[in-house]
């Protein structure tokens, strides 16, 4: 039976952490993020800063955890039969087809490249109309929604690399 890699899951949950630390830095595009935002430069205090990197790892789980039903299409070929009782009785007719089927094309499209490019493209179809959205409502200017957007595509990207390319237990 597929399994959900919960270890790869966790660590792809530090990407967002990983990557804001150099996208969101003052030499990339930290500058112009606080711009758009209308964020002053001023420092926050280290408890703060503490505090917001800890839920910024806690709710990137949740979200590495559907983003690998978004990557794994074998995810989906398992949710087509879960409504049959007998999926889970060993010699089972319909046990039988689901083991073969994946014994077959179980590794189908289970690469870094093709889980980057369903992250990236569920970041672009996902993260960008939410943040356009708030924007909208906040009135901010679209580098705003741009600088957001592109940071969720790389790191929904990266993410969706890892979680596909590590088959789970």
């Amino acid at each position: 039976m597929l399994h959900i890699n919960f270890p790869i899951v966790l660590l792809s949950a530090l990407i967002p952490l990983l990557v804001g630390v150099v996208w969101y830095s003052p030499k990339v595009f930290g500058n112009f993020w606080m711009k758009a935002a209308g964020i002053s430069p001023n420092k926050p205090s280290p408890a703060q800063m503490a505090k917001t990197l800890i839920l910024l790892v806690v709710l990137s789980i949740p979200l590495a955890f559907v983003l690998q039903f978004l990557v794994i299409h074998q995810f989906h070929f398992y949710s087509m039969l879960a409504h049959y009782p007998d999926l889970m009785v060993e010699g089972s007719e319909i046990r039988a087809f689901y083991d073969s089927t994946m014994e077959r094309y179980g590794m189908e499209f289970r690469t870094f490249k093709h889980g980057a490019f369903h992250g990236s493209f569920s970041g672009l179809l996902l993260a960008m109309p939410i943040i356009a959205i708030n924007g909208l409502f906040e009135q901010r200017n679209w580098k705003y929604v741009l600088i957001h957007t592109g940071y969720w595509m790389l790191c929904m990207g990266l993410m969706g690399g890892l979680i596909c390319a590590f088959p789970g237990a």
